[in-house]
């Protein structure tokens, strides 16, 4: 029987132990299935312990005595978190090696309340190929300069097992957890993931999915959704791990996205390209609602929003004129539901295929991977 020490409290696994996706998401997305008359959902699983590659840690505590984990409900309590079971290895001895450097740099946790202390945050990125991670250390400063021994630290004791080394500056009284400015110490400028063959760049700042096992299970089932010379738009395209994936079977590319950070990942990952292949891109940088236009002309359009669902502007343009096939990716189960019923409700657009993915096991979290077709 699979146990955690850390429960309760850390609340990161609300459903710890269970099976597949949560009873109410699968109801609801059956229930869709059965109304637009497709086969009951089936939900693709992967591992159930060690698959958390990419992992952001709050470090809290006192001077001596960090805590490196995540806030109990509701409050800014870190629940300290050295062996957590469904991160991978390589996250928690990072995390042992980081506390272990603060404490004997003297660094001071990050207060709240005060607005004091310099550690706030730890984000650790594991790269597949080299098993090495990314190291990100969040300061309440706007240098590294009160980090550097820390840093000489960490590089020492991990050795082959680092990547790369970053800090990022956080000086604001805010929730947020990453600032606008990162300073490499050391290591190569991003992890590097196959998807499909292609080389896909994520620096620090970048959107990358923690379990990539299962993430790359739905990156194959888009890329069958794409026949051999079509022409393709991809909205929130990130540092581009979809639409690099079908790339061989394209004639013509748009990428859209707007954050900067995975904008520059996806230039790393054009610039790997062989010319033949780069000249079928274009790459929009924008928010996908004042770039609807991109997708005119697309036979296939590709959509991986954030949770919020479809930018107002794109899924107008999508109603108003429909491509051949829209393959929607969605980690939002209630904006996706509302975003159906409205791609759907004036019969231009019909749902041809609905599939399940349990990205992220234990929690309420559920990621699909819908088609429609034009009616």
């Amino acid at each position: 029987m699979l146990t955690c020490s850390h429960r309760p409290p850390c609340p990161g696994c609300p459903r710890f132990g269970e099976p597949g996706i949560a009873t109410a998401a699968h109801a609801a997305l059956e229930s869709l299935a059965r109304a637009h008359g497709l086969p009951g959902v089936a939900v693709v699983s992967g591992a159930t312990t060690g698959f958390r590659l990419r992992a952001r840690l709050a470090i809290r505590g006192r001077l001596g005595a960090p805590k490196l984990g995540m806030f109990e409900l509701g409050t800014h309590r870190v629940v300290h978190i050295p062996n957590c079971v469904v991160q991978h290895p390589l996250v928690n001895r990072v995390a042992a090696v980081v506390r272990r450097a603060l404490v004997d740099a003297e660094i001071a946790p990050y207060a709240e309340t005060v607005h004091r202390g310099l550690a706030r945050y730890l984000q650790v990125v594991v790269e597949r190929s080299s098993e090495s991670a990314q190291v990100v250390i969040v300061g309440n400063s706007p240098t590294i300069e009160p980090f550097t021994r820390c840093f000489e630290r960490i590089c020492d004791r991990l050795g082959d097992e680092l990547h790369s080394l970053w800090f990022n500056a956080q000086c604001e009284r805010t929730n947020t957890i990453l600032g606008r400015d990162y300073t490499h110490w050391c290591g190569p400028p991003s992890v590097v993931e196959r998807f499909g063959g292609a080389a896909v760049h994520y620096p620090p700042g970048a959107f990358g999915q923690n379990n990539l096992d299962v993430a790359e299970r739905i990156v194959d089932h888009v890329r069958e959704q794409v026949p051999a010379g079509a022409r393709v738009a991809e909205f929130y395209a990130g540092v581009g791990a979809i639409g690099l994936s079908v790339l061989p079977r394209v004639t013509h590319l748009r990428l859209n996205e707007v954050s900067p950070q995975s904008l520059q990942g996806l230039a790393l990952g054009l610039d790997a390209l062989a010319p033949v292949e780069r000249d079928k891109i274009e790459v929009i940088a924008g928010s996908a609602g004042t770039m609807a236009s991109a997708a005119v002309d697309a036979d296939i359009v590709i959509a991986d929003p954030p949770r919020k669902g479809l930018d107002r502007e794109l899924l107008e343009h999508l109603v108003a004129a429909p491509p051949e096939r829209f393959v929607y990716v969605s980690c939002g189960l209630d904006s996706f539901l509302a975003d159906t019923a409205r791609l759907t409700s004036s019969g231009a657009m019909r749902l041809s295929d609905l599939r399940v993915f349990n990205l992220m096991p234990y929690t309420e979290h559920v990621e699909t991977v819908a088609s429609f077709e034009r009616a």
